[in-house]
């Protein structure tokens, strides 16, 4: 009987122990998966449904939809190999190159009589911006017409001279006169009529029109109407918001290894980045600031405004690379002890743990748990952390 009784005691205490194992091994699995590598991230939810189901279900995975994603101004970049050594980070500004602005000036003196546009409106190339009432339009205009009154004369006379010296009346060098006559004259009438199509000369030689050599935007006005202008005064600017450039200021030691075609980024302000290449660089350091000038080329004009500020990075070719992977440190978050990124995946995020190497200028380097290729959070992942908070403290 005692034995029988001890052997039941010996069967619940193994039970037990079991039980607790079991447990503490769920418990081991359940911490275990809350962070998973980078490949698992990655191969999970991608392709069937049945991918996508099991991936929202896995530990460390935030589903949102491409809505979510919009509405929560979460911006991904894809990453490659890089290193911080190899940047060149510097602050730079938006401006017009110079087939993309253009400064209205009075060709003469006057008054101003009409503007036909406000700041801000669309003009388009050879249209009028203004009107100035002036003398010198009906000066333009006379000189114009007298030199077409004289080439009438001359080749009325050249054309004489020719039958009279086709019919042997007069000598060679009458008609040789005759014709250098005319050829002065209708040099002359270009002259004047380039001068009134460049003076702009309308309404009868009363009116000088100020137009725009390019199509663009009304910029700046630095006239109204009835003020009295001298010829060279500038009255309007006019800029083309689709031709733009980045100038970026580099130390003349950076600026000895940068080469045209290398490849840049340009940052904005709300976190998303434009791809760029370098145009061109100055030969010569300002001479206040003594820095060179590097003039980007964007790829896209897009959420670019001339005036703006902005951040580049530039990448000089031929700069050995650590093999890491360079990202902002925003894109690094602290969870559960531990620095992780999110790796986009199919339908949402998933928190991938990594190693983190040198940080400097607000970038950081990871050595390890990602690879060229994935798509990371930059702007946004501290979203991302407080919706995996806030899903592991309901579970």
């Amino acid at each position: 009987m005692n034995l029988i009784t001890n052997m039941q005691d010996r069967n619940k205490l193994l039970g037990g122990a079991a039980a607790i194992a079991l447990l503490a091994g769920i418990g081991g699995v359940w911490v275990g998966r809350s962070i998973e590598p980078a490949e698992n991230a990655q191969a999970a939810g991608e392709g069937s449904e049945e991918g996508q189901e099991e991936a929202e279900g896995r530990e460390g995975f935030i589903p949102m939809t491409q809505a979510r994603i919009a509405a929560s101004g979460i911006r991904t970049i894809t990453v490659k190999e890089g290193s911080i050594a190899a940047e060149i980070i510097s602050q730079a500004s938006v401006t017009a190159p110079p087939e993309g602005q253009a400064l209205l000036t009075a060709r003469a003196d006057g008054a101003v009589v009409r503007i036909s546009k406000r700041l801000g409106d669309p003009v388009g190339a050879g249209e009028t911006v203004a009107l100035l009432e002036s003398r010198e339009a009906a000066a333009f205009l006379a000189e114009r017409n007298a030199a077409a009154a004289r080439t009438q004369a001359a080749r009325a006379a050249a054309a004489r001279e020719q039958r009279l010296f086709n019919a042997k009346i007069t000598a060679r060098q009458d008609l040789e006169a005759a014709n250098a006559a005319r050829a002065q004259a209708e040099a002359e009438l270009q002259r004047t009529e380039a001068a009134v199509r460049t003076a702009g000369v309308v309404g009868n030689g009363r009116y000088l029109a100020v137009r725009s050599p390019i199509s663009g935007r009304i910029t700046e006005i630095d006239t109204q109407l009835g003020a009295f202008v001298a010829a060279g005064a500038e009255l309007f600017n006019v800029s083309d918001p689709r031709r733009i450039q980045i100038e970026a200021a580099v130390t003349a030691l950076e600026a000895q290894n940068i080469r045209q075609g290398d490849p840049a980024v340009i940052e904005l302000p709300n976190g998303a980045t434009l791809d760029a290449v370098v145009r061109s660089t100055t030969p010569a350091l300002d001479p206040e600031s003594r820095a060179a000038t590097i003039v980007l080329q964007p790829v896209s004009s897009a959420a670019l405004a001339q005036g703006q500020a902005v951040r580049v990075r530039i990448a000089p070719r031929g700069t050995v690379t650590s093999g890491a992977i360079v990202l902002p440190e925003e894109a690094v978050q602290q969870v559960e002890g531990r620095e992780v990124v999110f790796v986009q995946t199919g339908g949402g995020f998933q928190a991938v743990p990594v190693t983190v190497g040198s940080r400097s200028s607000g970038r950081v380097e990871i050595t390890e748990g990602l690879r060229p290729g994935q798509v990371v959070v930059t702007a946004g992942a501290f979203v991302l952390k407080s919706q995996l908070g806030a899903s592991e403290a309901e579970h």
